[in-house]
């Protein structure tokens, strides 16, 4: 297929093995980051890297980064931090941008935080008004960026809990007491979510997905393996006084529409490193 230039607001923890993977398969890449020691390090992996700041308004050059024929949006929320109108703002300042751009395809990844924990099968259908939502920030910036269509396609990506490498479950638990070890996990490892984000640059679909593993385990299980495998202290494992709520959330759309086959579709299985 033919190579595209694709900006990747926020190369971070998601969104640099991503520009890597795509200089890899020969498109070119623009990169954002916050840091200026960072920029040596994206420019020396051929990635055309900008200093940006959203504060929540843009400090830096936006508009080189919206030059481009794809923009992937993976700036993460701090909605506790910065307050609920922080991330839609930042969102909305990046649409506004997007407006007076070449592109044509924008990606903005999100969370299957949108999904309030009610207990049963979360499906994409669930959350399509704010008053759906149990995260009306992530929800708002979402629908900021549904706005760009039909002038645009947009994919909206509902990632589940990124974990693998570094990212190692019980390091997050070890010694504590922990009351929910029978709620299922809703996890995805970086491997399948950045090819699932290679595979739509590629492969353009417009729409709202949700990427999370087929398999949803209980939380003891996957922090009794995490905590065996790495050395972490078991945490202590009670029954809660009230059963704690949850949510199974379904990739079955995304599957349905991609063909994907997850490298890692059962979380006891993920690849981790120290």
């Amino acid at each position: 297929m033919a190579n595209k230039l694709i900006s990747i607001l926020g190369c971070g923890w998601l969104g640099l093995p991503l520009a890597e993977r795509l200089t890899g398969a020969g498109h070119s890449v623009k990169g954002s980051t916050t840091s200026e020691e960072k920029l040596t390090l994206l420019r020396r992996k051929g990635i055309d890297a900008h200093l940006l700041q959203l504060s929540p308004d843009p400090v830096g050059d936006l508009t080189a980064l919206v030059q481009a024929d794809t923009l992937l949006i993976d700036i993460p929320p701090k909605a506790g931090k910065m307050g609920d109108s922080f991330h839609p703002q930042q969102v909305r300042s990046i649409v506004e941008a997007v407006q007076g751009s070449r592109i044509t395809h924008v990606i903005y990844v999100s969370s299957t935080s949108v999904y309030a924990e009610a207990n049963g099968i979360a499906r994409e259908e669930d959350v399509t008004a704010l008053a759906q939502t149990a995260a009306p920030a992530l929800f708002q910036a979402e629908t900021y960026v549904q706005a760009l269509e039909p002038q645009r396609l947009v994919t909206i990506l509902r990632c589940g809990g990124l974990m693998g490498y570094d990212r190692i479950p019980g390091k997050y638990v070890a010694g504590r007491t922990v009351d929910s070890g029978a709620v299922p996990v809703n996890y995805i490892h970086r491997d399948d979510a950045v090819d699932l984000l290679l595979h739509l640059i590629e492969k353009p679909l417009a729409g709202v997905f949700n990427a999370v593993a087929p398999e949803h385990p209980a939380r003891e299980a996957i922090y009794r393996r995490s905590c065996m495998d790495f050395g972490y202290t078991l945490p202590t494992f009670v029954e809660p006084n009230t059963p704690v709520p949850y949510k199974v959330v379904s990739p079955d759309k995304l599957i349905q529409a991609t063909g994907y086959q997850f490298h890692y579709p059962n979380p006891l299985d993920f690849y981790y490193s120290q």
